[in-house]
């Protein structure tokens, strides 16, 4: 199973800012630290927020940091919501699959698929960015007092 970019660039984000709870930190900031372009990092953080896993602060010294209570968010869960109801293959679409009808491979792969997120269940988003990790995470982009 492969996780689409922007669940990749969000469990980055996610992960630095619970590193970094107690910093806010700019869409700037976050872009150089997990190397991804701002514009996509943006829609990124937007999502993130709107799922209440980031506050946002408007205005000259705004930023963004880390919700009250995400860090003890589900990764499993978290990717889910992230990757939507896409399936491990494309049965439909413009062409679809001929074997569609009667396909048993289908529905092994969502039980697999199941299985991949069912896995990351009891990680927490607080587990991500604890050591030795975090040292690393804080490492990235600049340093605050």
């Amino acid at each position: 199973m492969r996780l689409n970019r922007s669940t990749d660039i969000g469990l980055r984000v996610l992960m630095l800012a619970a590193a970094r709870a107690d910093d806010l930190l700019t869409i700037d900031e976050l872009a150089a630290s997990v190397a991804v372009p701002r514009s996509h990092l943006a829609k990124v953080v937007q999502r993130l927020q709107h799922l209440g896993l980031l506050d946002t602060v408007r205005g000259r010294s705004g930023g963004v940091r880390i919700a009250t209570g995400a860090q003890d968010a589900s990764i499993g869960g978290l990717v889910r919501d992230l990757e939507g109801d896409t399936e491990v293959v494309e049965c439909g679409g413009e062409t679809p699959c001929p074997l569609n009808v009667g396909c048993r491979l289908r529905g092994a792969l969502r039980v697999a698929q199941e299985a991949f997120y069912a896995s990351l269940d009891p990680l927490t988003i607080g587990d991500l960015a604890a050591p030795p990790v975090r040292q690393v995470l804080l490492a990235l982009g600049p340093t605050r007092s």
